[in-house]
């Protein structure tokens, strides 16, 4: 495999997941989609790492090797958190529904302001700062190039917000916060799956490296 594959393979997974994570998030409202989603968002990790490994290789420019650095280590930090997180839920959560309330207040993602639902938060605190970095390795000359970048790079806004909410008390399990984290996260879903469309046109568009 090149490159340009693993990348425009990384894209695909990540976009095509992202899309079953929103469905499974509509899906919740009517019954318990909690495994499905957590399901999905395996898959948009493992896809997303591919995508900004396939990014970063194709770099040329040997000034902004550390710039592809931190990218793909925050990636692989972003993986490892979120891949705990969901490995726990659409396992020992899943397979345990007798584990008691005190074990679910740290374990269980679905549980908001559970330790697992805030290592999630500061999984994605590290993908946004994976796609802001990943943006300045984009060649913007080349095929949906320019879109790419920029989304890439506002993408990481959410770093500072994936950091600093778990360390107030925004999320109290209250029951209007399931809701209001359902809206947010179709609105990302929104916005990273036309972000993988981009990445996966520019990856086409770039030779084998």
């Amino acid at each position: 495999m090149t490159n340009k594959m693993i990348g425009k393979l990384g894209a695909a997974i990540a976009g095509i997941s992202t899309f079953a994570f929103a469905a499974s998030m509509i899906y919740g409202l009517f019954a318990d989609g909690l495994f499905a989603c957590c399901f999905s968002s395996i898959f948009i990790a493992l896809g997303f790492i591919l995508f900004m490994s396939g990014i970063s290789a194709l770099n040329k420019d040997a000034e902004r090797k550390a710039v592809s650095c931190v990218s793909l280590i925050s990636a692989a930090v972003y993986v490892v958190f979120v891949l705990i997180v969901y490995f726990a839920e659409c396992t020992t959560i899943n397979l345990h529904p007798e584990l008691s309330d005190d074990v679910r207040k740290i374990i269980d993602y679905g549980n908001t302001g559970s330790l697992f639902f805030n290592y999630d938060l500061l999984g994605y605190a590290f993908m946004a700062l994976s796609t802001f970095f990943g943006g300045f390795l984009v060649d913007k000359t080349k095929k949906c190039g320019k879109p790419l970048a920029i989304m890439l790079k506002i993408h990481g806004i959410f770093f500072l917000s994936c950091l600093f909410v778990p360390m107030f008390p925004v999320f109290t399990g209250a029951s209007g916060d399931a809701a209001v984290g359902t809206v947010l996260l179709e609105i990302w879903c929104l916005y990273f799956m036309p972000t993988c469309f981009f990445g996966y046109r520019y990856l086409g568009d770039k030779d084998d490296a």
